[in-house]
């Protein structure tokens, strides 16, 4: 059993020297693929769901996870027309967004981007493949293609301007599934939270 001296000791040591060692080798960036926009549009093809950092006037940042249509070139997404991401958009559209699962290698892309907000109608967007794509979530969540449509009424448009790839040092993994980092995404968290604490989270769009 160790003392209450002893546990603040250790608290405030801070990292070990291996775990120092071991972050700096994971996240020191490999050279930049040859073509890092064609890599970032195959997560664009592939990937559920993007993290979307705006910023407003003031400078505070926002980041929410969104679901997304890309189109070959640009990305579409509906959101709430009074939703914090569509007023900073509204004062200053560049933004920034984040895809694929980091895991161990940091395998992920990066994209800056200007943001417009547009005139189309989301149903356009439903019949143009996003309820294909997301169909069955809306249907898991009571969630009718009607209603969708009058809650998420403000399309965005993001154009991306600059394609950023980012990986660690190990080998890129080019034939690892989508199947296959979810498996290993849900199976990780399950065992940190434990039978007892898992729940299914519904995430709020910001």
């Amino acid at each position: 059993m160790s003392t209450r001296g002893e546990d603040v000791e250790r608290q405030n040591s801070g990292p070990s020297r291996a775990t120092m060692l071991a972050m700096n080798d994971v996240t020191t960036p490999l050279a930049v693929p040859a073509d890092p926009a064609a890599r970032i549009r195959a997560f664009l093809e592939h990937e559920s769901v993007v993290w979307l950092a705006t910023a407003g006037t003031g400078g505070r940042p926002s980041l929410v996870p969104v679901w997304f249509l890309w189109d070959g070139g640009a990305i579409l997404v509906a959101s709430k027309p009074g939703a914090r991401k569509v007023r900073n958009i509204r004062s200053n559209s560049e933004v920034m967004l984040a895809l694929g699962d980091a895991d161990e290698d940091f395998d992920v892309g990066l994209v800056e981007a200007k943001a417009e907000l547009v005139d189309i109608p989301t149903r356009a967007l439903l019949s143009a493949g996003l309820h294909a794509k997301y169909g069955r979530r809306m249907a898991a969540i009571g969630l009718s293609p009607e209603e969708f449509a009058t809650t998420y009424s403000q399309v965005v448009r993001i154009d991306p301007s600059n394609w950023l790839h980012w990986h660690g040092r190990t080998p890129r993994s080019t034939g690892r599934s989508v199947a296959t980092r979810l498996i290993g995404r849900f199976g990780r968290l399950y065992r940190a939270l434990g039978p007892s604490r898992t729940r299914v989270l519904t995430p709020a769009h910001a």
